[in-house]
């Protein structure tokens, strides 16, 4: 700081003082910080004076590149201090000194050697409103939220107010928007408002407009089909003079900073009604700062000026894109039908995913976060349906070679099994997951000699298989010891009430697949 400006401080501070006012108050009073009234308010003047020569005095750590930040300032005078910071730093890599230090540093440069930085102004002038019923903004905006899961999900925004009332509408989706979406949201605000102005202003969007053309505006299809039906004027913003709507650029930032900044996020349509409650009551219903008017009052009377819609046009139904929250049995529940999402998607009771559909017949399901799809169905007709997609209901928790090493580590010979686990997985390589997970559920409660028997037989019989597997312990798990050394089958004859069991036909086999067991028997 420079001397003078030091003591101006510092007898300000020392004058507080003896009024009898703290530490906050005298920072608050002065606009400076409280560590600075911390350091100067117990000091004695000469204790101060010392301090200002050794500040004097002391070397600035920029000054090493005094002559080329000077020269740069004399080339450049409109140089900003951070773009003489990336100069330097890609320069000479690494600096010793942080950006503000060289800010305060080219300030004193600028002071001692009269180099102000010239600063374009651009002047400005206030505008009259335009007659009511005259014209209409439009614009768009994005907001980053925080949904009530602590996940963080972009929203955007499409906004309208009327130029005269300022009287506002705002219409929010969870994803970009598409030029359906716009047309769509703009039905939404002719009904919201009850008629249409004759010219609404727009900012240069790619969904809107194709070229400038000099003047001749080339829309985009969809859009041009849509002024045809509705014929309002368009008034196009050229490029860098957003001022030409700067009413609406007040009020996507004031939707953005006041609406929806610090607010939880739960659903879309949720979303969408406390917008508009809050534009009833806050945007619409307050006084407004500039027409010191309230904008709902006015457009009662400006209501009567726009031109009256007298039938809303059918625009295709937006893609269903909302959040839905998944049950304890992974299965989501959507207009009347249930979905499966695979085994372990639920996470607890705030378990939510992101849901749309394709032309109306087909039903996606994504992860809420990374939109990785979950599933996929053709939706049913009717409602009370089970979709579900087996794939879902595997384990995939763990990849194939730790299932392998997993399941053998449950027989008596590991290696043995091991052998055998990894023939099936040649023998039948997409199925290898359902593979192994039947047979861990067929040695869960057997005892471990039957599965070894079971193991022993696949094995000299080359039945590289789960079902062979599995009936093969079901079988040596009914053999019980004969007291000659063999075994011999316990059979339970069937009771006439056991109709059922009359009625089973039991599954039979290709008699290729017994010839050819008796052929390597008797190799």
């Amino acid at each position: 700081m420079k001397k003078e400006e030091g003591w101006v401080m510092y007898v300000e501070i020392q004058q507080l003082k003896e009024l009898g006012l703290n530490k906050s108050q005298i920072a608050r009073k002065l606009g400076i910080s409280r560590p600075t009234v911390d350091k100067y308010i117990d000091m004695s003047p000469d204790e101060f004076d010392r301090m200002l020569d050794a500040l004097k005095q002391r070397s600035k750590k920029p000054e090493v590149y005094h002559d080329e930040i000077l020269s740069w300032l004399k080339e450049f005078p409109d140089l900003s201090a951070a773009q003489v910071y990336d100069w330097l730093e890609e320069k000479y890599e690494k600096l010793n000194f942080c950006e503000s230090t060289l800010r305060r540093y080219i300030r004193l440069l600028r002071e001692t050697h009269n180099i102000p930085k010239n600063i374009l102004l651009r002047q400005y002038e206030a505008v009259d409103d335009p007659p009511m019923g005259k014209q209409m903004q439009v614009d768009f905006g994005e907001k980053k939220v925080i949904t009530h899961t602590g996940n963080e999900i972009t929203l955007y925004a499409m906004c309208f107010v009327l130029s005269n009332s300022r009287y506002k509408y705002c219409e929010w989706l969870d994803r970009p928007l598409t030029t359906a979406d716009i047309i769509r949201i703009h039905e939404n605000a002719f009904e919201f408002y009850g008629g249409i102005p004759e010219e609404i202003v727009y900012d240069q969007d790619h969904l809107i407009l194709v070229s400038e053309n000099h003047g001749d505006l080339i829309y985009t299809h969809e859009f041009a089909s849509y002024l045809k039906k509705r014929k309002f004027r368009v008034y196009m913003c050229r490029k860098a003079d957003p001022q030409s709507k700067g009413r609406i650029e007040n009020v996507v930032g004031f939707v953005k900073n006041n609406f929806a900044h610090n607010r939880t996020f739960y659903n879309l349509d949720r979303w969408n009604e406390d917008c508009l409650k809050w534009l009833e009551r806050r945007g619409n219903g307050k006084i407004h700062g500039t027409t010191k008017k309230i904008p709902a009052e006015v457009f009662q009377e400006e209501k009567k000026y726009l031109r009256p819609v007298t039938e809303k046009l059918k625009t295709k139904p937006p893609a269903l894109s909302l959040t839905y929250q998944v049950r304890k049995d992974n299965t989501v529940p959507v207009k009347g039908n249930r979905y499966s999402v695979p085994r372990g998607t639920y996470k607890g009771p705030d378990t939510y995913v992101r849901v749309h559909t394709i032309n109306d017949e087909v039903l996606v399901i994504l992860e809420l976060d990374s939109d990785k799809e979950l599933g996929r169905y053709r939706i049913p007709t009717g409602k009370g349906h089970l979709l579900k997609n087996n794939d879902h209901s595997r384990d995939k928790s763990s990849k194939i070679p730790v299932l392998i090493n997993d399941i053998a580590s449950q027989f008596l010979d590991p290696v043995k099994a091991e052998s055998f686990l990894k023939q099936i997985r040649q023998a039948k390589p997409r199925y290898i997951r359902d593979q192994l997970l039947l047979i861990r559920t067929s040695i869960k409660n057997a005892a471990p000699e039957t599965v070894n028997k079971a193991l022993d037989f696949c094995l000299k019989n080359r039945l590289y298989s789960a079902v062979d597997f599995k009936d093969a312990v079901i079988h040596f798990a009914k053999e019980k010891p004969h007291p000659t050394g063999q075994y011999d089958m316990e059979i339970k004859p069937l009771s006439p009430e056991s109709t059922d069991k009359i009625k089973a036909k039991p599954q039979t086999r290709d008699i290729s697949a017994y010839t050819r067991i008796l052929k390597m028997n008797n190799s």
